[in-house]
């Protein structure tokens, strides 16, 4: 009796020292880079954390990043339900989202919701296909969530990719966006607290993070091209373009649809208004062939 008991208790034990807990999304400081390509020119979206906040007693980490710059998008984790919720104050109303459940199985379902995303809203059910344990940077193995459109989705068509600690492989307010590095784009890096703990080096040269941590504050952002949406709408603050002559316009069909000039100026102000909502890109061309690629979102 005793052998079986201390056998039991070993058994236990190996069980617990090989076993993972789960990664939360949310660290104190979090960066996820996202690779977009367009005619073989390549670029990379960021999206971070910046700052905590407190609204209706619950504490939220400020996400920020391209077209999230006006503090009101707001993440919540609760680690023990492993749900992660986003928070969208906008100028007409206040709204709620569960992005991500980290507790679905095998055969479970989940309504998905892409808020302010280039995705559909509302998305439909997805279903877990499989759970996979994949190593990541740091050498352990996280859960890597496999998704397909439910039989009663009408709305998705396109498979969906959940990494446990990253979220979305799309991007992180699209947890049913399609991971493609020739449409929206794909994450390639994601730093907690600026050491790498996602690398995708098929897509990526190298994952270096774009803030240098100073804890408990960030050190001043590295010098980059930023499309940056003003307080009007359709209206973008294009930055740090000194070098770059002309900006051209491209929706992602290859359709050339405009040519904005640019007299070495810092920054300038372009309105695409008048154009349909959905994905464009932005070629920014220098005097001696040098070319970069920005993507925006109109509405």
């Amino acid at each position: 009796m005793r052998k079986i008991l201390l056998i039991n208790f070993l058994l236990l034990f190996s069980i617990n020292i090989f076993s993972q807990d789960y990664k939360p999304l949310l660290d104190t400081y979090n960066e996820w880079n996202v690779r977009f390509c367009y005619e073989g020119l390549c670029d990379t979206d960021l999206y971070y954390t910046n700052g905590d906040t407190i609204v209706d007693g619950m504490s939220f980490k400020v996400l920020d990043g391209y077209h999230y710059i006006s503090r009101g998008f707001l993440l919540r984790e609760d680690i023990n339900s492993k749900k992660v919720y986003l928070k969208a104050i906008l100028p007409n109303g206040v709204y709620d989202y569960l992005l991500y459940d980290f507790s679905l199985e095998v055969g479970d379902s989940i309504d998905m919701k892409n808020p302010i995303t280039p995705f559909p809203e509302d998305a439909g059910y997805f279903k877990v296909d499989s759970i996979i344990p994949r190593p990541l940077v740091d050498g352990n193995t996280y859960d890597h969530f496999y998704f397909s459109p439910a039989a009663s989705n009408n709305v998705s068509t396109n498979n969906a990719i959940w990494v446990e600690g990253v979220g979305s492989l799309s991007i992180i307010t699209a947890p049913s966006g399609d991971p493609d590095i020739d449409g929206v784009g794909r994450v390639a890096c994601v730093f907690k607290n600026g050491e790498s703990y996602y690398s995708d080096l098929d897509i990526i040269d190298e994952c270096e993070p774009f803030f240098i941590l100073d804890t408990p504050n960030y050190i001043t952002q590295k010098n980059s091209i930023k499309a940056i949406k003003t307080s009007e709408k359709n209206i973008f603050q294009i930055i740090n373009i000194e070098r770059f002559s002309t900006i051209e316009l491209y929706d992602l069909k290859g359709v050339h649809l405009n040519t904005f000039e640019n007299n070495s100026q810092h920054s300038i102000q372009l309105n695409v208004s008048n154009y349909p909502s959905g994905i464009y890109l932005l070629i920014l061309n220098s005097s001696i062939n040098r070319k970069q690629t920005l993507k925006i979102v109109i509405e």
